[in-house]
C-alpha cells in the first residue's frame, strides 16, 4: 500500500518588529546594533537639552543705538564694538553700609520683557578698586540688578547687586577672569530674573536669582562705572536679546553651548 502525504509548503515570512522594540531587545545588543540607538527617554532628554542650549542661542544683536544712555559717558563705537570711559566717581548704589546714595553711572538699556533674555559681552583692565562693568537691569531708581566685574581686594570678582530701596552686594573672586572678554546674561521669567555669567567661551556660572515683579516695565543692557576714579575703559563688543531660559538649572551639555 502506497501512501501519499501532502505536506504543505513552508514559506519564511519576515517578523517586522516596531523599532522601539529593536531597541530596547537585549538580543540586539552589539557594537553598531540597532540597541546602541538612544531610548525614547533618551531622545526626549536629548531634544530637551538641545532645546535649551539652542533658545540660548537665539540672541539678535541690539545696535547701539537702540538703546538709551542713563548718564551718558564719553564713547566711540567702533566695527568691533562701543568702547566706553567712565566719568569721575560714577557709581550705581543705595545707602547700605556707606550711607550714601549714587545713581550716576553708566547704562545703556533697552527694553527687557516679560520672557526675555539680554546678554551684554565686554572686555576691561580693571585696577582701581570699586572698577566695575557688566550688565544691568533697571525699573527705577530704587529698584535696578547690576552684575558683572567688579575689582576688589586687589583682585576682579563676579558679583551681583540687587537694589530694592536700598542695595546689597555679593560676589567671588575671579582672578583669571581680569582683560578677558566675560558675557553676563539677564533671563527674565515670572516674579525673577536669573543672572549668569561666562569667561570667554567657558561655562555658564548662576551668579544670582533676584526677585522682579512681573508686572514691571524694565529695561536692560550694558553698564560701567568707577567710583574711586575716572578713566576706566571698557569695550563692550555685543548687546543681544532673546527668549530667557527654560530652565533655572541648566543641563550640562547646555551649561556650555555657545550663546
Amino acid at each position: 500500500v502506497t501512501v501519499t502525504l501532502d505536506v504543505p509548503t513552508v514559506v519564511a515570512v519576515p517578523v517586522i518588529r516596531p523599532v522601539d522594540a529593536l531597541m530596547e531587545s537585549p538580543a540586539d545588543s552589539g557594537p553598531g546594533r540597532v540597541a546602541d540607538r538612544p531610548s525614547a527617554d533618551d531622545r526626549d532628554d536629548l531634544s530637551e537639552t538641545c532645546r535649551k542650549a539652542c533658545q540660548m542661542s537665539e540672541q539678535r544683536t541690539v545696535p547701539w543705538h537702540e538703546g538709551d544712555w542713563l548718564n551718558e559717558p564719553q564713547q566711540q563705537a567702533d566695527g568691533s564694538g562701543l568702547l566706553v570711559t567712565t566719568r569721575e566717581r560714577s557709581d550705581f548704589w543705595r545707602t547700605t553700609g556707606y550711607g550714601f546714595v549714587r545713581d550716576d553711572g553708566h547704562a545703556l538699556l533697552a527694553p527687557f520683557p516679560q520672557g526675555g533674555a539680554t546678554e551684554v559681552t565686554f572686555r576691561a583692565d580693571f585696577d582701581t578698586l570699586y572698577d566695575q562693568a557688566g550688565l544691568m537691569v533697571r525699573v527705577d531708581a530704587e529698584n535696578w540688578i547690576k552684575a558683572g566685574i567688579e575689582f576688589s581686594d586687589g583682585v576682579p570678582h563676579l558679583g551681583a547687586v540687587v537694589t530694592r530701596g536700598v542695595s546689597d552686594w555679593s560676589l567671588a573672586p575671579v582672578p583669571d577672569w581680569q582683560a578677558r572678554l566675560v558675557t553676563v546674561r539677564a533671563s527674565r521669567s515670572g516674579d525673577a530674573v536669573t543672572v549668569r555669567a561666562r569667561c570667554e567661551d567657558g561655562p555658564w556660572r548662576l551668579v544670582r536669582l533676584a526677585p522682579l515683579p512681573a508686572d514691571a516695565a524694565a529695561t536692560a543692557g550694558p553698564f560701567c562705572c568707577s567710583p574711586e576714579r575716572g578713566g576706566l575703559e571698557v569695550h563692550f563688543t555685543r548687546f543681544t536679546r532673546g527668549p530667557a531660559d527654560a530652565a533655572l538649572h541648566l543641563p550640562a551639555d547646555a551649561s556650555t553651548a555657545d550663546a
